[in-house]
C-alpha cells in the first residue's frame, strides 16, 4: 500500500504514524493530526506530522471510519 501524500493529509484527520523510537520495530501509534511538518508533497518514509497530543512521527496510513 503506498504511503499517503501531503495533499491527502489534513489537520483534524485520524492517522497511524511510526514515531522515531519505534522505527526499528515498526510499531504504529494512532492519533489526530495537529500540524503537518513535512513541506514536500511526498517523502519516501512518510509525511511527518505532529499529533494533537504532541507525538511526532511519519504517517503510514490514514484511518477511515
Amino acid at each position: 500500500m503506498p504511503l499517503p501524500t501531503r495533499s491527502e493529509i489534513r489537520p483534524g484527520q485520524r492517522v497511524r504514524i511510526v514515531e522515531k523510537h519505534n522505527q526499528g520495530s515498526g510499531a504504529l501509534s494512532e492519533g489526530i493530526v495537529a500540524r503537518i511538518l513535512t513541506a514536500s508533497p511526498t517523502h519516501p518514509h512518510g509525511i511527518k506530522v505532529m499529533l494533537e497530543d504532541g507525538r511526532v512521527g511519519r504517517v503510514k496510513s490514514l484511518v477511515t471510519a
